[in-house]
């Protein structure tokens, strides 16, 4: 059995009436990069929260790296990286002012400071930038200069709370490299997120939480065999998406499916079959959670 990075049982927490979180359970395997999926207001920054000590829970019990939450929150401090959903570096500073202030406020020397900090910009790309304001910077150079500072000391475990939140797509896909190569050091990725793409390209594996409790769980794979085999797409004459109908993909099923509808729609509905995509899981699970959920 593999060795776990983050472990959670029960974990519980309201603020005044609202449940926010209601009994998670995780286990996340050392090195590997592991998805929250959620909507706003699932309770994924709240878990995270939890999880880096900055609040505690009012049910349940957490490790990380085998260390306490509650009874052990120096060493789990010291065990993690924490990076939030908006930049927390210095505008007024460079690039390199703000790696090497972090560098020296963990107790790095000067000359250890000077060398750490080429090494993140170098290792983030942001070489070019390094003398440059941080008020100059793009989201996605700050978001990078973010994982950078993060990541000053070797920490095995490293949060983020929607590290590619409000970034243009060419920044989202050059961060999603940046946190590939930091599971290929062997850094656990604890990776909260609402772009289902996101996770699907990252993750190793997948917890869906909706109301404060994971409905579903395991590989992109796995998730979307829960959908079905295969999901027809109806289209109208300017190819917008009228509906879309997950089915088994069997020819009996396609066709009973098929004919439940077909006198729904205009003449002139185009169909196509394809593969379920995370999108079809995210909306099914979360479906299927506000349905059971008491009015």
């Amino acid at each position: 059995m593999a060795k776990l990075a983050i472990e959670a049982a029960g974990l519980r927490k309201s603020f005044g009436s609202q449940t926010v979180l209601d009994g998670i359970d995780l286990a996340v395997p050392k090195g590997t990069i592991f998805a929250l999926l959620g909507p706003n207001g699932a309770g994924k920054t709240t878990l995270i929260h939890i999880l880096s000590t900055l609040i505690e829970p009012d049910d349940g019990s957490a490790r990380i790296e085998g260390y306490d939450i509650v009874a052990s929150k120096k060493e789990v401090r010291q065990s993690i990286g924490l990076t939030g959903q908006f930049a927390a570096v210095d505008e007024v500073l460079t690039g390199a002012e703000n790696v090497n202030m972090m560098c020296r406020l963990s107790g790095l020397s000067a000359a250890e400071s000077r060398v750490r900090t080429a090494e993140l910009l170098r290792s983030f790309d942001l070489e070019a930038a390094a003398g440059k304001r941080v008020k100059t910077y793009s989201g996605g150079m700050r978001r990078k200069l973010d994982l950078a500072v993060s990541l000053v000391v070797h920490r095995p475990v490293l949060f983020l709370d929607e590290p590619t939140t409000g970034l243009d797509t060419v920044s989202r896909r050059a961060l999603w490299a940046n946190i590939q190569q930091l599971k290929e050091q062997g850094i656990t990725i604890f990776l909260t997120t609402q772009y289902l793409e996101e996770a699907d390209q990252l993750a190793d594996r997948i917890a869906v939480i909706n109301h404060g409790r994971v409905v579903a769980s395991g590989t992109a794979a796995e998730l979307k065999t829960r959908v079905g085999g295969e999901v027809i797409e109806l289209r109208n004459k300017d190819n917008e998406l009228l509906r879309s109908l997950p089915t088994s993909g069997t020819i009996a099923d396609v066709w009973q499916t098929l004919g439940s509808v077909v006198h729904s729609f205009p003449e002139g509905t185009q169909i196509s079959i394809r593969k379920p995509s995370m999108d079809d899981v995210f909306l099914a699970l979360t479906s299927i959670e506000k349905e059971a959920s008491p009015a």
